[in-house]
């Protein structure tokens, strides 16, 4: 018998194909089609898959809060499980940023650590409604909005509803600012989330000149690194100020249990301090109350009320070894632009030749600005008031700090960008 030729073993193939049962596919072989149809059924419905994340995020975000400010009024029975229920919703509302409205004036001071945990469970959420919609790795940014957007639309009703529930016995906010915060931040914080899990952060990232790709790297770790400091500064000032933290706790007569939830608080006001730190640091500094300021070089406050993290305050403006403070935010500065060169250095290693002057020093002054909005938005969002009177201006002023963060910082990674390329081309010759 000969040999089949090329086109008769085709043709032969062809038939075998032909002949398999229907719905056996043959090994090695994908079927675009069918895989298209599992995925489509998996798919959930927008409004479901928005409605149930939304929810996920304000039950994980809200029963901490419960259990904190609840905890001494359960033990001691000085309190009720719906005053439980009810205080736990004015302080997830001020979480949020939405000021509540007491006998004793307005109190609008978030705790920064739950807002934190608030904007990570939103993130989640707009990941979560993302893959739910398929709309993972598509890099399509309308899926990225559909899906903020969806979240937020979900989630703006619970503020409404928390609102109206907290003012029925306790502190009273506004609805509409409730429902309209609830839908900003939302949406915001979902965005993060799904431009992520979409790809379209890193579409963007793709597009964007490399020089404003390395400015924004060095900005939020110059940023970081400046809050890194702060928090370093409030943790020593706080350590060396203990015993009269302690005397504030236990000045507060609510046993066990309520002074454990007085720590919890002030564990949530902590990134407060630290951003209020960072301001000292930088210059600007802060407020106590009006007509007060804590800077390095002045300190005028008055009586303050009996919170423990005020224990770390300074008393009197810095002088000695203290005035070592000043040129932290320099050094933070100076060490991004130290990154960022050593960045570019190691990427022009393959070509043996330094990287340009005009990419170095275009990426480090954008890094200044971008660590000066950072935080100037922290400053922002650690203020507020706590009461009427003089209690009514507490934090930093955002602007200052933002201003005063852009030039130092921009200065300090030029002098760090510029001094590591000239060293580093040195050596290499």
């Amino acid at each position: 018998m000969s040999p089949d030729t090329p086109e008769q073993t085709r043709r032969s193939g062809a038939v075998a194909a032909d002949e398999r049962p229907a719905g056996r596919v043959a090994a090695g072989r994908r079927v675009a089609a069918a895989r298209s149809d599992r995925s489509s059924r998996a798919r959930a419905p927008l409004a479901v898959a928005a409605a149930v994340a939304a929810i996920g995020a304000a039950l994980t975000s809200y029963l901490p809060v419960t259990l904190v400010l609840g905890l001494g009024q359960l033990t001691e029975d000085a309190g009720s499980f719906t005053g439980a229920l009810r205080a736990g919703l004015a302080g997830w509302l001020l979480g949020h940023g939405v000021p509540l409205r007491t006998d004793a004036g307005p109190i609008g001071l978030a705790p920064l650590a739950l807002t934190a945990l608030v904007i990570w469970r939103l993130a989640r959420a707009g990941v979560h409604v993302s893959r739910a919609i398929g709309a993972r790795g598509g890099r399509s940014p309308r899926a990225a909005l559909i899906a903020a957007g969806a979240v937020a639309a979900g989630y703006a009703p619970l503020g409404v509803l928390a609102a109206l529930l907290a003012g029925t016995g306790g502190p009273a906010a506004s609805p509409v600012r409730a429902g309209v915060t609830f839908a900003l931040l939302g949406a915001l914080a979902a965005l993060v989330g799904s431009v992520r899990i979409t790809g379209v952060a890193a579409l963007f990232a793709d597009r964007a000149p490399a020089v404003l790709r390395d400015g924004v790297r060095t900005g939020l770790v110059a940023g970081l690194l400046l809050l890194a400091a702060g928090a370093g500064a409030a943790g020593l000032a706080v350590a060396t100020g203990g015993g009269d933290a302690a005397d504030m706790i236990g000045a507060y007569r609510t046993g066990v249990a309520g002074q454990a939830g007085i720590i919890l608080i002030s564990l949530a006001y902590a990134p407060n301090a630290m951003v209020w730190s960072t301001s000292y640091l930088l210059g600007p500094g802060f407020a106590v109350g009006t007509d007060t300021a804590v800077r390095t070089s002045e300190v005028s406050v008055g009586a303050l009320p009996a919170v423990p993290l005020l224990a770390g305050l300074p008393r009197g403006p810095v002088d000695g070894l203290g005035a070592a403070l000043l040129a932290v935010p320099v050094l933070a500065g100076m060490a991004a632009g130290w990154l960022l060169a050593r960045r570019l250095v190691r990427l022009a290693a393959d070509t043996r030749t330094p990287p340009a002057w005009r990419q170095l020093l275009g990426s480090a002054a954008i890094g200044g600005p971008v660590a000066g909005v950072l935080l100037g938005a922290a400053a922002a969002l650690s203020g507020g008031p706590l009461g009427g009177g003089r209690l009514a201006e507490m934090g930093p002023v955002a602007w200052q700090v933002g201003a005063v963060t852009a030039a130092v910082v921009a200065a300090g990674a030029l002098l760090g960008a510029a001094a590591t390329r000239t060293f580093t081309r040195s050596a290499a010759r």
